[in-house]
């Protein structure tokens, strides 16, 4: 485990955070996450990086060698029950972070799902639509298709679109929250929540539209 700073703005560990980090963000009580993977495919698309950060904007991203199995530092955090996860598009991330490191993601709240429900005036639910509207920030998704899995160090492109990605979804989550408890959607969205772990287990296992007719 190694720190590298491409980005002084965002810490860069291999493997695992480092104590230091552990500690503060055992003490946070939201943490954005993201991962980026080397395709869409759960057992054939290996998990590349992780990426964190707390209510308090510290944003760290973790790469995940290609043999790697654990990162117990981060089970440690995910598996919490008293910090609340944030994702977009919980699924995919919880299915990618069991698959590839054994983790069982407790706590999770999903800004996807949640717009879903929350902002049902339009159909534009992607992360970039939906920081726009809510945070005010224009996201850059050129790095979005790139190599993850390369040997060599990511570029500063790549570390900046992906620590994007999570500097802004507790900010979004806290203003979807408004909306589902004003519109009465709220203990709803938290039982779609609940169900992501089970969603991300079918995919995994690669079962497919079994809740329908």
């Amino acid at each position: 485990m190694g720190s590298n700073k491409i980005n002084k703005e965002v810490n860069y560990f291999t493997n695992d955070l480092n104590n230091n980090l552990f500690k503060i963000y055992d003490q946070s009580s939201l943490l954005a996450v993201d991962t980026e993977a080397m395709g869409l495919i759960h057992g054939r698309d290996r998990l590349c990086l992780i990426q964190i950060c707390n209510e308090n904007n510290i944003t760290t991203c973790i790469r995940i060698n290609k043999e790697q199995t654990s990162s117990k530092q981060i089970q440690k955090l995910f598996e919490d029950k008293r910090i609340t996860k944030v994702f977009h598009f919980a699924r995919f991330d919880i299915a990618a972070l069991k698959c590839n490191l054994g983790i069982n993601t407790q706590n999770i709240f999903c800004t996807k799902i949640a717009s879903k429900l929350a902002r049902t005036y339009t159909n534009k639910h992607g992360l970039k639509d939906l920081i726009n509207e809510l945070v005010g920030v224009e996201l850059d998704k050129t790095s979005q298709s790139s190599d993850w899995g390369k040997k060599e160090d990511f570029s500063a492109e790549q570390i900046n679109y992906a620590a994007n990605d999570v500097k802004y979804l507790i900010s979004a989550m806290r203003e979807l929250v408004i909306i589902l408890k004003r519109e009465g959607r709220y203990e709803l969205a938290e039982k779609c929540f609940n169900a992501i772990p089970i969603h991300a287990e079918l995919d995994i296992q690669k079962f497919t539209n079994i809740f329908e007719h």
